[in-house]
């Protein structure tokens, strides 16, 4: 493991995926030490699964108690039922929630199934401020440089908002669904003040494939064409990424 800064930005690089998932969990647990009611950011995808299962076995080996904490993920899909197999709401609740001990009236989701998209939009940025913001930000990065589903675009979106995914993301994701039709073509996101807003960030990539998207956030200019840019911005991020996806730097 080595340590080394680009733009005031903290990046660790680690030999691989275990490793990178053992360190995120770690900096999770010490967040929860510190301050037991803590609000946790929560990302999803294939990227965190293995921090999660850390953080359970941490929680089971009695290393960690999240009862106080509450969490709020950056996204879900639009339209989609919470307890659809292919739904957010279903993968944390799988991943992690059924395991732990965050309350269930803690735990804080888009709302995919609302039809009314504004109210669920405006109700989710109203939550994250009545908690007092969040406290550690988890994100993943897509190669198209997107975090959360904000996608590369003209403007940075301030608040929780309704995004059309790109068709690198909806191809990126097709892995989970039957067919790449049943991806759905919208999702409800975090916007890039909620993410900005976070006390401390944390930014996990591994593999190859984020190589390019890990320079470009590190090295490139600050723009909406590359969302994971604006994080030079934020006073304190750290990055965890194994050497694959750190080998353009």
């Amino acid at each position: 493991m080595k340590t080394v800064d680009i733009n005031n930005i903290k990046i660790i690089i680690v030999d691989n995926y275990e490793q990178m998932s053992k360190k995120a969990a770690a900096m999770i647990e010490a967040q929860v030490l510190l301050k037991r009611n803590s609000v946790l950011g929560l990302a999803t995808g294939s990227t965190p699964e293995g921090m999660y299962q850390e953080l359970v076995k941490k929680y089971q080996e009695n290393e960690v108690n999240f009862q106080d904490v509450t969490t709020f993920n950056l996204d879900e899909y639009y339209p989609i039922a919470s307890d659809s197999p292919q739904s957010y709401a279903y993968y944390m609740h799988e991943h992690f929630f059924k395991h732990v001990n965050v309350r269930e009236h803690y735990q804080n989701i888009p709302n995919g199934s609302n039809t009314n998209v504004e109210e669920t939009c405006q109700a989710y940025d109203r939550a994250i401020e009545a908690s007092g913001n969040i406290d550690l930000q988890i994100l993943g990065i897509g190669t198209n440089g997107h975090i959360g589903f904000n996608e590369p675009d003209v403007k940075f979106e301030a608040g929780t908002h309704l995004v059309e995914l790109d068709e690198e993301t909806i191809e990126a994701n097709a892995r989970f669904f039957e067919h790449i039709e049943d991806v759905p073509k919208q999702a409800l996101s975090m916007g890039i003040r909620n993410i900005m807003h976070s006390k401390k960030i944390i930014l996990m990539a591994s593999g190859q494939n984020k190589a390019k998207a890990i320079r470009a956030m590190l090295k490139g200019p600050v723009t909406p064409e590359l969302p994971a840019s604006i994080l030079q911005l934020h006073q304190d991020v750290t990055l965890i990424i194994d050497e694959a996806a750190a080998g353009e730097l």
